[in-house]
C-alpha cells in the first residue's frame, strides 16, 4: 500500500461513490477483518444505501452469525442474517474434489447474493476481496470463493461488484482497520476460510462431520488464544483409524492439527507450541469428542502445502 491509511481510505470512499452514485449496494460480510473493513467503507460511502448481510451457511463456527451481528452493532452497523444452509450443503452433497467443492460453494455463495441483491433493488455488490485471493486464484493454486475474474458468468452482468481492498495484503488491511478505529478483536482475528469447515472437512461433507468440526475447532481456538498463530485450526481428515475407547477397539475420526505464522498468507511456517500446551490441548479433544481416535499435527510449511488442507 502506497498510500497512508487516511489517503487510502479518503480514495477509496471516493471511488465507491464514483462507481455506484446512486442506488443500493448489498455488503457481504463474514466477521474477518477484510469484509468488517469495506462494511466500514460502504457505510462511510453509502450509508443507509448499503446493505450488511451475512450468509449462515452451515459451515461457519459455533455462534459465528450472532458474534458477527453483535461486534458490527457496536460499529453502527446493522447486519441482516440470511439462514441458507441448507442450499450450501445439498450443493456439496456427495463431492469430494476440493477444487470442485470449492467451485461448488462459490456458485452457490454468489446466487444467493443475487437474489438478494434482487430482493433489495440493489444496483452493486461489495466484499472484501484481497490480494492473496486474487494471485492464489490464478495461478490455479485453488479457487477462492470471492474471485470472480476467471469465471464471470457465476454473477449477473447488470451487477457491479465493488472491492475497497482488493489491492492490499492482509497486513495493509490491517493498518487500515487500525485506522478506521475497529476494535482490536477485529484487526488480530486469525483468518477463516470463505467456505469455512467445508474445506476443513476433508473428502465428503455431511451435516455430522461438520458439526464434530465445529466442536473441535471451538476446543482449539479456546486453548490457542494466546498462541502468535497466524492460524490454529484443526482439519477432519477422510480416513479413519484404529484406536481403543473404554478398552474396546473404536473406529474413530481423524483430526489433523495446522498451526502456522504468517504475515500476507502468501507464505507461511509451522508454529511450534509448547509441549505442555500440545498435550493439554489433545487430551481435551479426545476427552470431549469421543468420535475422534488420533490427533496428528501437521508439520508442513507453505509451500508446498498451502496454509488450507483443502
Amino acid at each position: 500500500m502506497r498510500l497512508s491509511p487516511a489517503e487510502f481510505v479518503e480514495k477509496a470512499v471516493e471511488e465507491m461513490r464514483e462507481a455506484l452514485p446512486t442506488g443500493r449496494a448489498v455488503v457481504a460480510c463474514s466477521g474477518g477483518v477484510d469484509s468488517t473493513v469495506c462494511a466500514v467503507l460502504a457505510h462511510q460511502a453509502f450509508g443507509d444505501r448499503a446493505h450488511p448481510v451475512f450468509l449462515d451457511t452451515g459451515f461457519m463456527r459455533a455462534e459465528e452469525a450472532q458474534a458477527v451481528e453483535k461486534a458490527l452493532g457496536r460499529l453502527g452497523i446493522r447486519l441482516e442474517i440470511f439462514p441458507v444452509a441448507s442450499r450450501f450443503f445439498q450443493a456439496l452433497a456427495g463431492v469430494t474434489d476440493p477444487e470442485e467443492k470449492r467451485k461448488r460453494f462459490r456458485a452457490t455463495f454468489y446466487g444467493v447474493l443475487a437474489e438478494i441483491a434482487a430482493e433489495k433493488g440493489a444496483r452493486a455488490l461489495i466484499q472484501g476481496t484481497i490480494a492473496a485471493d486474487v494471485a492464489e486464484t490464478q495461478a490455479a493454486v485453488k479457487t477462492h470463493h470471492n474471485v470472480l475474474d476467471l469465471e464471470p458468468q457465476v454473477w449477473p452482468k447488470e451487477l457491479l461488484v465493488l472491492e475497497p481492498v482488493r489491492s492490499l495484503l492482509k497486513p495493509e488491511v490491517r493498518e487500515v482497520a487500525r485506522y478506521l478505529g475497529l476494535p482490536e478483536e477485529f484487526i488480530r482475528r486469525r483468518p477463516f476460510p470463505g467456505p469455512g469447515l467445508s474445506v476443513r472437512v476433508v473428502g465428503e461433507v455431511t451435516p455430522e462431520r461438520v458439526e464434530l468440526l465445529r466442536r473441535a475447532t471451538k476446543i482449539v481456538e479456546e486453548e490457542t488464544a494466546d498462541l502468535p498463530a497466524f492460524q490454529a485450526f484443526p482439519v477432519l481428515l477422510a480416513e479413519k483409524a484404529t484406536g481403543l475407547r473404554e478398552e474396546r477397539r473404536h473406529y474413530g475420526e481423524v483430526l489433523a492439527l495446522r498451526f502456522v505464522r504468517s504475515e500476507n498468507a502468501l507464505s507461511a511456517e509451522v508454529l511450534f507450541p509448547p509441549w505442555e500446551k500440545l498435550q493439554s490441548l489433545v487430551a481435551r479433544l479426545l476427552q470431549e469428542l469421543p468420535a475422534l481416535s488420533r490427533v496428528l499435527y501437521d508439520l508442513t510449511p507453505k509451500p508446498p502445502a498451502t496454509i488450507e488442507w483443502e
